[in-house]
């Protein structure tokens, strides 16, 4: 997969409109807070090795600053959830005049000596502290020309951050200033997956003999965050949702959405997959990467969604349904995802709704 794609890409695809997002039956066992831990966890240095590995994610921003220095020299730039500080390096290497590296894990002690050790210490200002709660020094420029963030999280919306780059945008970049990547969208796509659904949920129906259904019905609750096999592809993908972040509000960031899925072969279908694309338009060759089962591999995988109803496809039959998620209401940084799917089908009919919790 090239993690460059032509301008063309990123214009075909109507944002779909969105209703408000259905709600979740209350239930407060079922959720967690979780507030110094998600700080705590971006503390240590193993999760950051994990996402400098991953050369999609990182060769893509690489690429959107380095080739693009037209786009940074003499700028003032915000990285938003710095980490080790790698954005900012490289937007410092391609000539920003300066950069704001602001991010409130303890991690920014160490990326505060990497900006030493490199050689940036002048240009690159560390900031540890919530976006929402920093103050920029008095001393140096209160509006930034760029944003670059790297916020996705698992179904592209898992850890709420993109409520905080909002926040930023607003808060602090000029008019006209450029957010990168400034473009998303999520798409889902019907796969089979019977021997993996049977290895990991329905195995609990019988445990050395007992029944552990119970927790079945628990495991039934949680998407899976795994890699899938393209070849277990059963319909073709549809893009449900698209976020334009220079104009999209903190409230559409809640959403209810519909779909079509068209089975493309004689097949079962186990679950639905869902994954997200991002663009990098600002820059003269604009970049794209995708996240999917077609795509190379990235540390967000793809996000499985198991049915309780089996799916019995023909080639062209068709599943409808919508698509449901929202922040939950006790820990923001958790998602309530509800989906619904109709089908009928030569040999089965269902209409379910099913309830998940991304945590």
């Amino acid at each position: 997969m090239s993690s460059e794609a032509s301008s063309s890409s990123a214009d075909k695809s109507p944002i779909v409109p969105i209703e408000p997002a259905e709600e979740v039956t209350k239930d407060d066992e079922k959720h967690m807070t979780s507030g110094d831990y998600y700080w705590n966890s971006y503390a240590h240095f193993g999760i950051h090795e994990e996402m400098l590995k991953d050369d999609v994610r990182t060769r893509s921003y690489r690429n959107s600053i380095l080739n693009n220095k037209h786009l940074f020299k003499d700028k003032v730039v915000m990285d938003v959830g710095c980490g080790t500080g790698i954005m900012s390096l490289f937007a410092a290497t391609a000539g920003a005049k300066h950069v704001y590296a602001i991010d409130n894990s303890a991690i920014l002690e160490q990326a505060r000596e990497i900006v030493k050790d490199n050689g940036f210490a002048e240009v690159i200002t560390c900031i540890r502290g919530k976006v929402e709660e920093v103050e920029l020094p008095a001393h140096l420029p209160q509006k930034v020309d760029i944003i670059i963030s790297e916020w996705m999280g698992y179904f592209l919306f898992y850890e709420s951050m993109l409520e905080t780059v909002l926040y930023a945008r607003d808060k602090w970049l000029n008019p006209g200033g450029i957010l990168l990547p400034d473009r998303a969208s999520l798409s889902v796509v019907g796969i089979e997956d019977q021997d993996y659904k049977e290895e990991k949920i329905n195995w609990w129906d019988s445990v050395w003999g007992y029944n552990m259904s119970c927790i079945r019905k628990l495991a039934m609750l949680e998407p899976l965050v795994d890699t899938v096999d393209h070849n277990s592809v059963v319909t073709d993908a549809q893009e449900i949702f698209v976020v334009d972040l220079n104009t999209v509000t903190k409230e559409q960031l809640s959403f209810k959405v519909p779909f079509s899925l068209t089975a493309t072969r004689n097949d079962h279908c186990h679950a639905f997959v869902v994954y997200f694309d991002m663009w990098f338009t600002p820059c003269h060759k604009p970049i794209h990467f995708s996240t999917g089962p077609h795509a190379k591999y990235t540390h967000w995988k793809q996000t499985v969604f198991y049915l309780n109803e089996v799916l019995m496809l023909s080639p062209g039959d068709v599943v409808t349904g919508t698509l449901s998620a929202k922040p939950n209401s006790k820990n923001p940084r958790d998602m309530d995802i509800v989906i619904t799917y109709e089908f009928k089908g030569k040999f089965n009919e269902v209409n379910v709704r099913q309830e998940f919790f991304l945590r």
